[in-house]
């Protein structure tokens, strides 16, 4: 037999299941709402926890709830960041407008949690109310976009640093051990001059150490937080200390060094600094997948494509051709990134939907951003490790594209000038004699002369 506890809002009174710790506008948010199944993200959970921890004990400490509930809370908060309760956190991303639904959902789990830990019944809200007393000098107009901030913070150190610290390891140690081998360059996807492998590869971890810059740049703005600022960032029915003591204690609980917004009603209707982050991560997957798709170019083959390079097999390539092998890796890695695209494309309409003193589309922002954090971060992670990081060079390969480019004419243009560069490159596609012999049948440049500015071209490096 399933028990059920009746519970009482401004709307009237619902049945719950008795062991559930959600309440009654959770419930409802349940009914409402039965659109994706996706839920809150964990960190996204453990930044409205922690900052719930942090304002519980600051009003506990101000005197505007008692210590016996601040304590309770606080205790409750703690059980939830260690892993518990994970499951009644329930409310589908695509829900009311600002939040509404998934604070409630956080503030009734917390009021039943902390109701058991002082002996009590879930559900006597009498004694501790979600809205009353978890909620105390709180707004979703407030809480759930510093939330969101704090929880970009969490998962960016938490998933994509230690991806991008790792993929730029990697990608450098590729490029020292693929410094003496040279390809062709391809520019337009047509032959251009010559390059060294190891040169590409370490362009391309300089490229992911910008992003990466950008992207904390961006993060930078994460830290100004405008908790205090209640309903529509008037700051009503919150003590004068409290916004302050907040910020105290969640410097203390994170690491991060918060600081209180200089304007609590522009905080409440901007989400700028979201944005920023999104677009510096927008960046980094473009930059990412444009290198995922190089990679895929270079090792296709084996037989009948550049095949200069090889990504690790990691797994059978077809269901029905044997012995066929997918650069599976990269192929991912292009997946996440156009994911990543379309997200800031989503964050970016979301941040100009808002209306006047509030932007009602942060459930949206909430989860793309975090979401596109993650998969990011994980994606980029297994990129490493699982592709870069076994990345084979074709010497012979890569040697004999250098050597046949017509782009090699280039080299040339000091000695001869464009236009007579121009007829040897014509007639050695229409002739399929080689740059050297063209030369020196015209008794255009002796051989050792020639050799010498043919070798600095296929052996030059950027400056």
């Amino acid at each position: 037999m399933v028990e059920f506890r009746t519970e009482r809002d401004s709307m009237g009174e619902l049945a719950l299941p008795a062991e559930v710790y959600y309440g009654i506008q959770t419930a409802r948010a349940i009914a409402n709402f039965p659109i994706s199944g996706i839920k809150p993200l964990p960190t996204y959970i453990d930044a409205c926890v922690v900052l719930k921890k942090a304002t519980a004990l600051v009003n506990a400490e101000l005197g505007c709830i008692s210590h016996e509930a601040g304590m309770a809370i606080a205790m409750a908060c703690d059980e939830i960041l260690e892993g518990q309760y994970r499951d009644q956190f329930v409310v589908d991303v695509y829900q009311a407008g600002a939040g509404t639904s998934h604070h409630m959902n956080v503030n009734e789990v917390l009021a039943n949690r902390a109701l058991e830990i002082l002996g009590d019944r879930k559900g006597n809200y009498e004694r501790l109310s979600p809205n009353d007393i978890v909620n105390y000098g709180q707004s979703t107009n407030d809480v759930i976009p510093t939330a969101i901030r704090i929880g970009a913070l969490l998962a960016l150190d938490r998933y994509l640093y230690p991806a991008l610290t790792e993929l730029g390891t990697q990608l450098r140690l590729k490029a020292l051990a693929f410094d003496d081998i040279v390809q062709a360059g391809r520019t337009h996807l047509q032959d251009a001059v010559p390059v060294r492998l190891g040169d590409v590869l370490a362009a391309y971890g300089v490229i992911v150490s910008d992003r990466a810059r950008q992207i904390r740049q961006a993060a930078a703005e994460l830290l100004v937080l405008g908790i205090g600022g209640s309903a529509a960032g008037t700051g009503l029915n919150t003590h004068p200390a409290y916004r302050e003591r907040t910020i105290e204690r969640l410097r203390e609980f994170t690491g991060y060094d918060f600081r209180a917004t200089p304007n609590l009603m522009a905080a409440m209707q901007s989400l700028g600094a979201l944005v920023g982050v999104s677009g510096a991560l927008r960046n980094l997957a473009q930059d990412v997948s444009k290198m995922a798709s190089d990679l895929r170019l270079l090792d296709t083959g084996p037989a009948t494509g550049l095949k200069e390079i090889s990504l690790p097999p990691v797994q059978p390539g077809s269901s029905i051709m044997p012995g066929k092998y997918n650069p599976v890796m990269a192929e991912m890695m292009n997946m996440v990134c156009f994911q990543v695209m379309g997200l800031d494309g989503a964050i970016a309409l979301a941040a100009q939907a808002g209306q006047l003193q509030l932007n009602v589309m942060m459930p949206l922002v909430a989860y793309d951003l975090l979401h596109m954090i993650e998969i990011l971060g994980n994606g980029l992670e297994v990129f490493a490790r699982k592709a870069i990081a076994g990345l084979q060079a074709h010497r012979d390969r890569c040697q004999q594209s250098a050597e046949t480019s017509l782009a090699l004419v280039t080299a040339l243009n000091p000695h001869l000038g464009y236009l007579t560069c121009a007829e040897i490159a014509k007639e050695s596609l229409q002739t399929g004699k080689a740059l050297r012999q063209i030369v020196l049948e015209r008794g255009l440049l002796d051989e050792g002369t020639l050799t010498q500015v043919l070798n600095l071209a296929v052996l030059s490096r950027p400056v």
